[in-house]
């Protein structure tokens, strides 16, 4: 069975609400093309803050991530927070492609700068309160030393959490790297959060860039809106 092209993760399973479980179907994996976890590994050690942004799937087979593709945001050593408007304007732009908002708008990809790939509570939160009203989504980590972590989260029927393994497929065409386009993303989109020190050594966020003005949780709202306008 399919919802939305996605496999059903509970055939032949008993779960209870909100029960998370390791999968064990070896066909229910989070896939990447050899280019697009290139470009997670680039954009992962480019600075040294957490990088934020959404893996765009193949039409076709969407645990099948073929690019990623982030948005303007400011980034700290343990924070990501995303441009309201930058986020928007992904999403007209994958519909202008063609693409369907699953193929987008469900696979929300970032980073650790260290070596743990386990999600932090504020992860958790922002998964929760990000994706729970769409019938599925993957929270995806990269953390250092090839580390990652996946989860596969079902708001349908009984619903249920399950750990993805993850893999890189190379049994498909896949394109080259871009190390010129994907440096020229990274340094238009990613805005690491500037820490100033008082004689007392003591440090706090500045907050007098644009960018961080306008930066809010606003897209998580505008998410649940767009969602529900192109799922009629």
């Amino acid at each position: 069975m399919k919802t939305k092209g996605a496999l059903i993760a509970m055939q032949n399973k008993k779960l209870r609400s909100n029960h998370r479980k390791v999968n064990r179907n070896p066909k229910l994996s989070l896939r990447f093309s050899p280019t697009a976890w290139a470009k997670l590994l680039f954009l992962r050690d480019f600075g040294n803050t957490e990088v934020g942004g959404f893996g765009i799937a193949a039409a076709d087979d969407l645990l099948y991530v073929e690019d990623i593709h982030l948005v303007k945001q400011v980034c700290s050593w343990a924070h990501v927070a995303f441009s309201d408007e930058s986020v928007a304007d992904l999403f007209d732009e994958q519909v202008d492609a063609g693409r369907r908002p699953e193929q987008f708008a469900r696979i929300w990809v970032h980073t650790h700068p260290g070596n743990c790939p386990r999600p932090s509570a504020t992860d958790e939160q922002t998964f929760d309160r990000v994706f729970r009203s769409t019938e599925w989504a993957v929270m995806f980590i990269l953390a250092r030393e090839g580390r990652s972590y996946a989860r596969l989260r079902y708001n349908v029927g009984p619903g249920g959490d399950f750990e993805l393994p993850v893999n890189v497929e190379y049994e498909r065409p896949f394109a080259g790297c871009d190390v010129e386009a994907w440096t020229d993303e990274y340094l238009t989109c990613v805005q690491p959060q500037v820490l100033e020190r008082k004689a007392s050594s003591t440090a706090k966020p500045l907050s007098v860039t644009s960018l961080q003005q306008v930066t809010t949780d606003g897209w998580q709202r505008s998410w649940f809106d767009y969602i529900a306008d192109n799922e009629k």
